[in-house]
């Protein structure tokens, strides 16, 4: 049985005013940011390099996730029905949150080669078909995941459209998979190339306004990777702490305020992507 574990009552359904303002918030930004960033990106590149693969990739990953929020914000003010039609977006809005995260894993290690091994880089072949492939991979390995764990957002298993029932848990592997996969390991990637790009970097005798430029630029990317997807990955440690028949009723309200703008503030990463990697990474990856 599905419950309500923020009142202990049978909720179907309930109007969440700010939830829909914040999401309308990232919508028109994140439509007005990445359609401009689209548009620059594809109408104004004349020879494509896996740099730029990479960076499209991101860019549709996070544009998807944009277009498909009216939805979250039309379930936020008037309630969606919990249908299939709910199971389908929560998986869309995942895959596409972790086709980022995974897609700027994978920007973030290129940088870091093609800064440590710059005549190497230049050098190696079939650069683009590699990146093509890693993109593929991406999406294929995210979307059969989805699959395989399908029955964990049936509607049965839904409290609202866009919210799980609190006393149903996820799968083990599910979740092992998110924190390991999605966030532990970009993570952990992310901070070492970030790491060793800035002292490579900085250890430059010519140090030119543009190095610096990157050099920071850096250090925003790993920022906002922090800031973005670290409160959403502790909320999923939460649920698997809470989400269980016998103490469901622990959860309090501000645990479960957490949760919703933890996911809220992850979404806002697709304003921040079109921003570092469309405009300031301009100079790096010409």
């Amino acid at each position: 049985m599905c419950t309500n574990a923020t009142n202990g009552s049978d909720v179907l359904c309930y109007h969440n005013i700010p939830e829909g303002l914040a999401y309308s918030l990232v919508f028109l930004l994140g439509l007005l940011i990445n359609g401009a960033a689209l548009w620059a990106f594809i109408a104004k590149r004349a020879a494509w390099t896996d740099s730029h693969i990479y960076m499209l990739n991101l860019a549709l990953a996070d544009f998807s996730l944009i277009l498909f929020l009216p939805f979250r914000i039309y379930d936020a003010f008037y309630c969606l029905p919990k249908t299939f039609l709910c199971t389908f977006l929560l998986f869309i809005h995942y895959i596409n949150m972790y086709a980022s995260i995974l897609t700027t894993t994978a920007i973030s290690v290129h940088r870091y080669l093609t800064i440590r091994f710059p005549l190497q880089a230049r050098s190696w072949r079939r650069k683009k078909e590699a990146a093509v492939s890693v993109c593929l991979l991406i999406w294929v390995f995210l979307v059969s995941i989805a699959i395989v764990f399908r029955q964990d957002n049936y509607p049965e298993k839904l409290w609202t459209c866009y919210e799980r029932c609190k006393n149903r848990r996820l799968h083990l592997q599910f979740t092992v998979l998110l924190l390991s996969f999605g966030y532990l390991a970009p993570l952990m990637t992310i901070v070492f190339c970030s790491s060793r790009i800035i002292c490579i970097l900085v250890k430059e005798q010519n140090k030119s306004a543009e190095m610096k430029s990157i050099v920071g630029i850096v250090k925003a990317n790993m920022t906002v990777f922090l800031i973005c997807f670290t409160p959403i990955h502790i909320a999923f440690v939460i649920g698997l702490c809470y989400s269980v028949p016998s103490d469901w009723r622990s959860i309090s309200l501000p645990t479960h305020l957490y949760l919703q703008v933890s996911e809220w503030i992850a979404s806002t990463n697709c304003c921040f992507d079109s921003i570092s990697y469309y405009f300031l990474l301009k100079r790096f990856y010409t």
